[in-house]
């Protein structure tokens, strides 16, 4: 009598299976019964619950803090943004994002935009130092990256805090169009009509039409001195 084929028992267990499947833990910060743990990329897995690592993160993110770490007493690996994207809400994977962004210039100058209908975020990407008129990109006004507020042409940004009428600010906008200098003594405005570039103002002092600093012939800007005529133009 010939042999029977045997055929062989199936495995009860499904090959299926997926393998990141975990058996129940408790959460070791809730302490409630949990079947998921919160994985953080390929960096570390903790017995976290879903839940109380997006109400960690919350928590760290109303703080301003961009560098999430670990809640781990022994962990120190920083939380994946990218890694919690599908487990976290859109709202806070947007603030996230957010403080993230901001924390990446907070060593760098940066100063929002003074127009009240822009408040643009500019940073001095260049570092580019003693920055002042600048243009927004946003609302293409100029303003002072200095002392912050909407520009202040012809006057210096000690004086851009007080108060000017509607003359004040033409004056200081023709002043800077035709490039008058201010005295560096009486901060009067001078002309300089023709001639050399060292002027005398009607205080009595000499300084440099290019540069504005004090000083007589022996001061050199890259220019010949020539004869020179000036007029007051602001009392």
């Amino acid at each position: 009598m010939g042999n029977l084929n045997q055929t062989p028992l199936l495995n009860s267990q499904n090959p299926n299976q997926d393998e990141d499947e975990e058996d129940a833990f408790t959460c070791e910060i809730c302490s409630e019964p949990a079947n998921t743990k919160f994985k953080n990329d390929h960096k570390c897995i903790h017995p976290f619950c879903t839940d109380c690592m997006i109400k960690y993160i919350q928590m760290k993110l109303d703080d301003n803090l961009s560098d999430i770490k670990c809640p781990a007493m022994a962990c120190n690996h920083s939380l994946e943004p990218l890694s919690c994207r599908p487990k976290i809400a859109r709202q806070l994977f947007d603030k996230w994002c957010d403080v993230l962004c901001e924390s990446a210039v907070l060593k760098l100058d940066r100063v929002y935009c003074p127009n009240q209908d822009c408040s643009e975020l500019i940073v001095n990407e260049c570092g580019e130092r003693d920055l002042k008129r600048c243009l927004c990109p946003n609302c293409m006004k100029p303003f002072c990256f200095w002392c912050k507020v909407p520009w202040h042409a012809g006057y210096m940004c000690e004086e851009s805090g007080e108060t000017r009428d509607e003359n004040d600010v033409a004056f200081g906008v023709l002043a800077e169009r035709k490039g008058w200098i201010r005295c560096p003594t009486c901060q009067h405005f001078v002309e300089l009509a023709d001639g050399c570039t060292i002027v005398r103002c009607r205080c009595g002092i000499e300084f440099c039409y290019r540069c504005g600093k004090k000083g007589g012939h022996r001061h050199r800007c890259n220019n010949q001195h020539r004869r020179f005529l000036w007029r007051i133009c602001f009392d």
